[in-house]
């Protein structure tokens, strides 16, 4: 099993280096959806987030953390500079590193991220963490849907999240993700100085019932000459949801 750094990775595809960073859940396994369509293009390297999966399980309390440890995986890989697409809380890890290592950033892609916590979804998350420590880890994950996916994909996907959370409760990193929630609303890049250099994409979900649409408009009014793109149906895991609209937006965008 590869480790770099105490994170396991694993790669796919040849060409100019594409990580992806995956949100709260930190597992590589996210993305199944998309690495065979991006590895036509890019060296893909997914990773198991530092607390998560099959990586060291040392908790990582900041989100800025995420962004340390992308920079550990390219310097162990000897990844000088590398495209990176972030989901939620691995986008802001992403946006942090891209603010303080521009060097290291080709392009960036921030999917359904926030500069700064939204009431709303602070709400959502504090609910998700009482759940956590009041009710129990199957409640918190069988919940989960309900946050990640439109109603409709997740009626027509019952039987397989019913069978995926078994999975999920069995290796659950309580503490990890009891840190992550409490981390986000630490995060706020609104009293950060430094230009985003890196091309940059904000992507967004019209529906997504977790992160409202209007933080990826606020990031992108925040730095100028970054785009924005909104998907008007997938729901905050839009590229699980309607991976084939995600490839092709983002594949023109760290094409272009």
């Amino acid at each position: 099993m590869p480790t770099a750094g105490g994170l396991y990775y694993e790669e796919h595809g040849s060409g100019p280096p594409l990580i992806l960073s995956s949100g709260m859940g930190g597992s590589a396994n996210y993305w199944r959806p998309n690495i065979a369509a991006l590895a036509e293009h890019f060296r893909v390297i997914g990773y198991d987030h530092r607390g998560t999966g099959r990586s060291d399980r040392t908790v990582t309390p900041r989100v800025e953390s995420i962004g340390d440890d992308i920079l550990v995986l390219m310097d162990s890989l000897g990844v000088e500079r590398a495209s990176i697409v972030g989901h939620a809380i691995g986008g802001m890890g992403a946006l942090w590193l891209a603010l303080h290592e521009p060097e290291r950033i080709d392009r960036l892609v921030v999917v359904n991220g926030w500069g700064q916590l939204d009431p709303h979804t602070y709400r959502c998350f504090n609910t998700r963490l009482s759940l956590l420590r009041n009710v129990g880890v199957r409640e918190y994950v069988h919940a989960q849907p309900i946050f990640l996916y439109p109603p409709t994909w997740d009626s027509d996907h019952f039987g397989d999240l019913d069978d995926e959370e078994d999975v999920l409760v069995a290796d659950f990193p309580v503490e990890m993700i009891d840190n992550r929630i409490v981390a986000t609303g630490q995060f706020d890049v609104d009293h950060i100085t430094a230009d985003l250099l890196a091309p940059t994409l904000f992507l967004a979900s019209d529906d997504d019932v977790l992160v409202p649409p209007t933080c990826s408009a606020w990031l992108t009014d925040r730095f100028p000459g970054a785009r924005l793109k909104a998907m008007n149906w997938g729901g905050h895991a839009c590229n699980v949801t309607d991976p084939d609209t995600f490839n092709r937006i983002v594949l023109d965008f760290l094409r272009s």
